[in-house]
């Protein structure tokens, strides 16, 4: 099915069954989808999969550019690829207007916002103060003025009774969902240990690539996507995935406030440098905008992509860094490192050469006790009623987590999975109590981070 631009029109001329069966269901569904400024291929992959209580019409509302026809275009070839199409149909308004136009027609109840984060938290808070749900891809808030009104909004959702979350794909991503589950037995991890400003007891570390594939084919970044008073810098974009993943492991389901659980001890920042004919390869760009000036030095481009923050929660020393790399060595890829410190064990996400550059969970035993290894035995049954096939293979450190191929479903499998949580959260008309303060929290730490890393208290 191609997506129907102008033919939405066409429901409402003639009176055929078939016609009167797709206005039918579509009134039936309880969500409707609004997207709004698509200029990342997040905003795609929301819709790589059709939902049950979503309506297969969505309203696009967007700048005319190269940003919204990108997301058409992946969404079409969702819709007529050979298994398993998708099927929806896109009305699409574009026009220096759009976010007005959005705002007084409401032709939906659930915005989807991915895409140039200078101005998405204007769009998340006018969103909600509208009545209007918010799904929203990472990062929420680039910088501290950001943080502020991304606060104001959540006061702004609680009062209309709408729901803002954000996208947070990483929690499913089987190796970090299962670290999670045996910091949670204390017969295998023990408790989580403090650490040091030196010797973290939680570490996250990811590398990423600008140069990339996305659903096979190479991945056309927008020249703005290199602007860090666009984008935001490293610190405060994927970084957002390793706070929230040390918050959801370390803490699971308890509920954080910035103001007293949170202290921030170092932070740094780096730059990535791109040529010119990789600027071109990887936007289609024949030169830099006047935007990205500032940031070129003898033609060759500087991108603060990099950053690290180490900082305290509730006490226990953490580390977050990210790293971009223009493209990654062929048969590689993109790269996550993780570390939890406990008391019998640490628990290691390791996805290097040794792992074939696929993430792989290990148990490395730091207990002296003689009876370990039976009790990690045992207490492991407990994890595999939840994971069915996934078993415990020995190594001269411990163990590590052979998981089933059937969990390692793909990054861009987990768009529909966080969506159909959200989903869950809007039919309850709730999210968990912990999940806004965290949300908070999270916003904070990146935000603060940045400041603190460029010279501000």
């Amino acid at each position: 099915m191609t997506i129907a631009l102008t033919g939405i029109i066409a429901l409402n001329q003639g009176c055929t069954t078939k016609k009167e069966e797709k206005t039918e269901e579509k009134t039936q569904k309880s969500l409707s989808l609004i997207v709004v400024e698509p200029g990342h291929f997040h905003a795609a992959l929301v819709q790589k999969s059709m939902y049950a209580d979503v309506n297969p019409l969505v309203h696009v509302y967007a700048s005319e550019g190269p940003d919204v026809k990108a997301y058409l275009d992946k969404v079409e070839k969702y819709n007529t690829r050979a298994e398993d199409p998708t099927k929806w149909e896109e009305k699409v308004y574009t026009g220096p207007d759009f976010l007005e136009k959005m705002l007084s027609e409401k032709k939906g109840n659930v915005v989807v916002l991915a895409g140039n984060n200078q101005k998405k938290t204007d769009f998340i808070k006018k969103s909600v103060d509208a009545g209007l749900n918010v799904f929203a891809d990472k990062p929420m808030a680039i910088d501290a003025a950001g943080f502020d009104l991304l606060k104001e909004a959540f006061t702004s959702a609680e009062k209309n009774k709408v729901l803002l979350y954000d996208i947070m794909t990483e929690r499913y991503e089987i190796t970090n969902t299962l670290q999670r589950e045996l910091a949670e037995l204390s017969d295998i991890f023990g408790a989580l240990q403090k650490g040091t400003p030196s010797d973290p007891a939680v570490a996250k570390e990811s590398v990423h690539h600008f140069f990339k594939y996305v659903s096979g084919e190479p991945l056309v970044r927008p020249t703005w996507f290199f602007d860090v008073n666009q984008q935001g810098e490293g610190m405060v974009d994927v970084t957002t995935h390793l706070v929230d993943l040390v918050q959801w492991s370390c803490f699971p389901n308890i509920t954080l406030d910035y103001q007293k659980d949170v202290k921030l001890l170092s932070t740094k920042r780096s730059a990535t440098k791109m040529t010119p004919s990789q600027f071109k390869l990887v936007t289609k760009s024949n030169s830099y905008p006047d935007f990205l000036k500032k940031d070129v030095k003898d033609s060759i481009l500087n991108v603060f992509s990099n950053g690290e923050i180490n900082y305290t929660l509730k006490g226990v020393h953490a580390k977050v860094s990210v790293l971009w790399n223009f493209q990654a060595p062929e048969g590689t890829g993109d790269t996550h490192y993780s570390i939890m410190k406990g008391s019998k064990a640490n628990l290691i996400v390791r996805q290097g050469k040794e792992q074939k550059y696929k993430p792989v969970l290990y148990i490395e035993s730091v207990s002296k006790d003689k009876g370990y290894e039976e009790a990690v035995t045992k207490s492991f049954k407990a994890v595999q009623d939840k994971f069915p096939g996934i078993e415990l293979k020995k190594n001269e450190k411990g163990w590590e987590v052979s998981i089933p191929a059937k969990y390692d479903t793909g990054h861009e499998s987990h768009f529909a999975q966080v969506a159909n949580k959200y989903m869950e959260y809007l039919k309850a008309g709730k999210l968990p109590e912990w999940e806004v303060p965290n949300m908070i929290s999270k916003y904070y730490i990146t935000t603060q981070a940045l400041k603190q890393a460029k010279g501000g208290k």
